[in-house]
């Protein structure tokens, strides 16, 4: 009985992880978003560019750069602050 519930939660608890944004911008200042994308789009093509050619904004929806984002940082080991910027970047174009 105990097994289960312990199964249950922690089943929860990865659940609700992965369901969440890789980067919250909810509680970001204007000028904080504006300085992330002004990074962003110097990062963008030095980062991508090591390994293939810089994909553009606009090809895909602001909530699979999410996903596209964790997978690359992992690849090219980009620290999580570039990562961040060059994501702002992206859904924001």
């Amino acid at each position: 009985m105990r097994k289960a519930i312990f199964v249950i939660i922690i089943s929860g608890l990865v659940i609700g992880a992965i369901g969440r944004p890789a980067f919250a911008e909810d509680n970001m200042s204007k000028a904080e978003k504006r300085e992330l994308f002004r990074k962003g789009a110097k990062l963008w093509p030095i980062y991508c560019a090591q390994c293939h050619n810089p994909r553009p904004p606009g090809e895909k929806a602001p909530y699979e750069w999410d996903q596209v984002i964790m997978h690359m940082r992992q690849i090219s080991n980009m620290p999580a602050a570039n990562a961040r910027a060059i994501l702002i970047y992206l859904k924001s174009r």
